[in-house]
């Protein structure tokens, strides 16, 4: 494989980017709200992201969504669920859910194997909305010009940081993907006043299913509705999605790590 590229990002739709992920098996690495992540569009690209990031291949698999449309069509949604999505879209918050696919929208899963990457042994996945700038772009376009998925996690080995900074990806990824665009400035600018030690490196991460991977209940303003929505992973902006989660649900539950 030729030479790791570096490019700058470009301040919108990086070109570089897009010619790598409507080919086949590229794995790129691009900046996010949180730091750097592995970005890939089908099965030949998950091989090789997991071979990055040496991975474990338990976790549910990461879907990036470029818009609330996107959403709406891959995952099982409730309308309260929708909400509480469509309110950190609103608000530009970064957010995942582990929900279920939609059976009409399992078309859209690259038939070459990728299914059994991206989604765990109850059959889902973590979307993830309003990942930062330069990702969501990438996303929005492949999605809406060539109705590619992209598929994502972080660009580090598990278990360890990036930084927010490209140099922190390490020397195995870098040689291990086609591309990586650098941009320590935007990611550094989401949180500014945060030090290496109290800077989040990951998104909050949210549960919607049950032990089966079924769609939680709709509560409709009723107590003690279970199973209830749990926060499994806390990451950037916790402290608002807690607040948004009360608002939108009136039971819901908080376990850092419960899923894994």
């Amino acid at each position: 494989m030729a030479e790791t590229k570096q490019v700058k990002w470009n301040g919108g739709v990086q070109p570089e980017s897009m010619e790598i992920l409507t080919g086949e098996g590229g794995a790129i690495v691009s900046p996010t709200k949180v730091g750097y992540i592995i970005m890939t569009s089908d099965r030949a690209g998950l091989d090789r992201k997991f071979d990055a990031k040496e991975r474990n291949l338990n976790k549910p698999g990461v879907v990036l969504c470029g818009s609330m449309e996107q959403l709406k069509a891959l995952a099982v949604l409730n309308e309260e669920i929708e909400a509480f999505y469509q309110s950190h879209w609103d608000k530009d918050i970064l957010l995942g859910c582990i929900l279920p696919w939609r059976e009409d929208a399992e078309q859209h899963i690259p038939q070459d194997g990728s299914a059994e990457l991206m989604r765990d042994g109850r059959k889902t996945s973590c979307f993830v909305i309003k990942f930062g700038v330069p990702s969501e772009m990438v996303c929005k376009e492949l999605w809406e010009q060539h109705g590619k998925l992209v598929f994502a996690s972080s660009a580090n080995p598990s278990g360890k940081g990036n930084r927010g900074l490209v140099e922190g990806i390490g020397e195995r990824i870098a040689s291990k993907v086609d591309l990586i665009v650098e941009a320590n400035d935007y990611v550094a600018s989401i949180q500014p006043d945060a030090t290496l030690e109290t800077r989040y490196e990951q998104g909050v991460m949210v549960s919607m299913v049950d032990a089966d991977g079924t769609l939680v209940p709709i509560q409709n303003g009723n107590r003690d509705v279970t199973p209830g929505p749990v926060l499994i992973r806390k990451g950037l902006a916790c402290t608002e999605i807690m607040e948004l989660m009360s608002e939108h649900f009136i039971s819901w539950d908080y376990r850092h790590g419960h899923y894994y």
